[in-house]
């Protein structure tokens, strides 16, 4: 894929998220999951979601149970267990791989715009962050440990 604004995603009931709709956007995407010693990360990032998003700033939630199977659930569990335990309402996509064969197209490119420490491509744990710029370039790469409260200068010199 040559371009941030050519991919798209799946959402849960089979619709199809379109990366045109980000064009002048700032976006933030995250692999999540909901039993990870990160996932009260949720509440940071729906914070930094409301404080920004009517600047132009979204935020994509990529569900993935590859990390010690702490996404077991299915999407309609996912859904309902962050809106009613973090009060999620930034777009949550279909579960997915962000690691191997079955990787989806968004963390394919993700990973190949923007390396990890020491150049490395594979996502590490849950919560991984990129940060899109307005133009579709990936600015940004952060690991799980990189709290939503630490990027939000990064998101605010962006919009």
């Amino acid at each position: 894929m040559s371009s941030f604004y050519g991919l798209k995603a799946e959402l849960p009931g089979g619709k199809t998220y379109d990366f045109e709709e980000l064009k002048g956007k700032v976006v933030l995407i995250v692999n999540v999951a909901s039993k990870c010693g990160f996932t009260p990360q949720y509440k940071g990032l729906q914070a930094l979601y409301e404080k920004y998003k009517d600047k132009g700033f979204v935020i994509l939630g990529f569900p993935c149970n590859q990390f010690g199977g702490q996404e077991p659930g299915d999407d309609a569990a996912i859904g309902e267990f962050c809106q009613r335990n973090h009060g999620v309402t930034f777009p949550l996509m279909k579960k997915s791989d962000v690691n191997g064969d079955n990787t989806n197209e968004v963390y394919k490119y993700l990973k190949n715009e923007k390396a990890g420490l020491l150049g490395l491509t594979r996502i590490k744990w849950n919560f991984e962050k990129f940060l899109v710029d307005k133009d579709g370039k990936v600015v940004h790469r952060w690991a799980s440990t990189t709290s939503p409260d630490a990027i939000d200068v990064e998101v605010a010199k962006l919009l």
